[in-house]
């Protein structure tokens, strides 16, 4: 239990950081909603369905990413700005960096709550199931920034962030799907560890 706390600290700690002074207060709100209602969620289950360390921390560093990135918006985060200086890249690719996240730390996720729950009976298929649900999820997310921007026109731009990059959509999911199987591929055994530890 310390550690969980440790990791509940943490995450206060970005999560106030975040949301003094954002860049923009809009979108600031809209990129770190994911972060606050994963929470919610996690502490609203905890009592049924706890689950490994390694995947606790691997979803806080997903939502400290979420909180640099709504506290600058993602195409404004300084230390991507100079990877684009230095690398004469055309744009900030510190949303790349979440698409990524977004892959791998839900196929971390879905693995656990697949092994332990005994979801897929049929192991031939478990890591293309758990990509394909990462790539929906992904997918989900591209129409609700989407959406966003549609509704919200100027204000929701900044949350859309294709900084003029017609390709923006499909290169997220991309991302996503990369992010899937490699923590799949890297993380696969760190978790089975933990796992046999509960």
């Amino acid at each position: 239990m310390k550690y969980i706390y440790l990791m509940l600290i943490v995450y206060f700690g970005f999560f106030s950081w975040s949301i003094i002074n954002p860049n923009e207060g809009f979108t600031c709100f809209l990129e770190i909603i994911p972060a606050v209602i994963g929470l919610l969620v996690l502490v609203f289950t905890f009592d049924k369905f706890r689950f490994t360390n390694f995947t606790y921390s691997l979803i806080l560093i997903h939502c400290i990413i979420l909180f640099i990135g709504g506290h600058y918006t993602y195409a404004e985060v300084p230390f991507f700005d100079f990877i684009k200086e230095t690398f004469h890249q055309t744009r900030n690719n510190y949303d790349k960096l979440g698409h990524f996240a977004q892959g791998l730390v839900p196929a971390m996720i879905t693995r656990e709550l697949f092994i332990r729950k005994n979801v897929v009976s049929n192991k031939n298929f478990f890591n293309f199931i758990i990509v394909s649900i990462c790539l929906a999820i992904s997918a989900a997310y591209e129409w609700i920034e989407w959406f966003v921007s549609l509704a919200t026109g100027d204000g929701g731009d900044a949350f859309l962030g294709t900084q003029g990059d017609v390709w923006d959509t499909q290169s997220d999911m991309l991302f996503a799907t990369i992010g899937a199987i490699i923590g799949l591929v890297l993380f696969s055994k760190t978790q089975d560890k933990q796992l046999l530890k509960n």
